[in-house]
């Protein structure tokens, strides 16, 4: 069955458009049904992933249904990973990538990432961040951008797009037209962006522009309000979706949403009934592909949101051909990944792009064996919880090391814990947005540590060694502490 057998069928034009997220590591019974009935795809996250393997087998059991089903995952590599979530990514982050500045190498972390993904039977992945980071105090995007200069950025947005692409996964650029600006989190609620029509043309726009330019084959609309399109987010908004994306970018391939059931969505039409007026609204706004992937949904809201299409078609609110060629282009994006078998993770690749980006101040060396002190802060939403860290590493180089994981009220407890340590390493994620940290920091100015940032480096210097990593991920960490036993 293809959305060309279902043109006359409203019904399952609204579910050809559908794609939404589900719980437990095997296809569940109701979600098989609904994609052999012509649901659009599923989105899967870490919940949904055991190993490569299982993966693998979970996407061959949802594509037994139909050909064209879509099988999308968020594996940005670096702190963003699903396949990699009880580990840390063997991929080092965007701006890891970004840092270490050379876009053949992105091409090619991105491309081993690609064919990996293809082995486990996905066909899109939706990254890269095209987003800039341009906000000290942006609580979105931070590490999982290339950059902060539009034109340092855009050549590795372009060489990410080409090597994921190259094993046949399509590539989704996000989130247009631009997070980096933002000074709230879209999962939590409605971003206005503080920038002109013009402004975002000149940087926000660059890295798209370019994603475009290497072919990408979809690119995900951000949860953003730019004042001069308008009062809807751009998910909703036809001068951002068909004016500027389509019109004046070119683009011609699927226009996927971020996750219709987020805080920026569902604060202003509910979490759950109000998906289907959300659904309508992204469908007029020129959206294709609708994610509702962040939550695992159920056959309950999949129908009231089905419905709520239909309704909105009958009443002549949203054409059939409308609805029609959101259904085709997202049937793009279900198409197959050669097959492949599941291979190891190429690690070296990894692990030498992670080496390449390492910002080195100072002299950081380990004098024996060190107390990894592991300060916690809440975790970015699309990260979630990273529960890997640089202290395993350094166990093992350096035997004898331990780890304190502490939180920024301990400082009493890191300065006793100190006093007998050899050497102590302070690891952070991106301090200087958070004044607890900073306080934390300044309260062990009689101790001798070495601070290993593995977020956005902020603006704040001092006489400390430091070892930037640009990225939490299993190799940026692996780098980090390799250095620190050798050097």
């Amino acid at each position: 069955m293809t959305v060309a057998d279902l043109s006359d069928d409203p019904r399952r034009l609204a579910e050809a458009v559908l794609l939404p997220g589900f719980a437990g590591t095997t296809a569940p019974d109701w979600v098989r049904r609904r994609l052999a009935e012509g649901l659009g795809g599923v989105i899967l996250f870490g919940r949904n992933v055991v190993d490569d393997e299982q993966v693998a087998a979970l996407s061959a059991a949802l594509r037994s249904a139909r050909d064209d089903v879509v099988v999308g995952i968020d594996e940005e590599g670096g702190d963003v990973t699903r396949l990699d979530v009880g580990t840390g990514s063997f991929v080092p982050g965007p701006l890891a990538l970004g840092a270490a500045g050379d876009p053949e190498l992105t091409a090619s972390v991105a491309a081993a990432l690609g064919e990996r993904l293809a082995a486990c039977g996905i066909t899109v992945n939706l990254a890269p961040c095209a987003d800039l980071t341009l906000a000290a105090e942006d609580p979105g995007i931070g590490v999982r951008a290339f950059g902060s200069a539009p034109d340092a950025a855009s050549p590795h947005v372009a060489a990410y797009v080409t090597g994921m692409q190259k094993y046949g996964v399509a590539a989704c650029a996000k989130h247009f037209p631009g997070h980096g600006a933002a000074t709230e989190d879209s999962h939590l609620s409605l971003p206005v962006l503080p920038r002109t029509a013009a402004e975002l043309r000149e940087v926000e726009l660059v890295p798209f522009a370019a994603a475009i330019g290497a072919g990408v084959r979809a690119v995900m609309s951000g949860h953003l309000v730019v004042r001069e399109w308008g009062e809807e987010p751009a998910t909703f908004n036809r001068t951002a979706l068909v004016d500027v994306l389509r019109g004046e970018l070119g683009f011609t391939g699927a226009v996927i949403t971020d996750a219709l059931e987020m805080g920026a969505i569902s604060g202003a039409y509910g979490r759950h009934d109000g998906l289907g007026e959300a659904s309508v609204r992204a469908l007029l706004g020129g959206a294709d592909a609708l994610c509702l992937g962040g939550a695992a949904f159920d056959t309950e809201t999949l129908d009231r949101t089905a419905e709520a299409i239909v309704a909105a078609v009958t009443e002549g609110r949203l054409s059939v051909e409308r609805l029609a060629d959101a259904a085709a282009r997202t049937a793009s994006l279900g198409t197959s990944p050669a097959p492949a078998t599941v291979r190891p993770v190429d690690y070296p690749l990894g692990l030498s792009a992670a080496r390449a980006a390492l910002r080195i101040t100072g002299a950081p060396k380990l004098t024996g064996p060190a107390l990894v002190v592991d300060v916690q802060t809440e975790p970015g939403i699309a990260a979630g919880p990273m529960p890997w860290g640089l202290g395993a590493h350094l166990a093992e180089l350096a035997p004898g090391t331990r780890t304190l994981s502490v939180s920024p009220d301990d400082v009493a407890t890191v300065v006793a814990e100190a006093a007998s340590a050899e050497s102590v390493v302070v690891v952070t994620r991106g301090a200087h947005r958070h004044p607890a940290v900073r306080e934390f920091l300044a309260g062990l100015s009689t101790v001798d540590y070495i601070r290993v940032e593995t977020g956005v480096p902020g603006p704040e210097t001092g006489d400390r060694p430091r070892i930037d990593t640009f990225s939490g991920s299993y190799v940026s960490l692996r780098a980090a502490a390799e250095h620190l036993a050798r050097a």
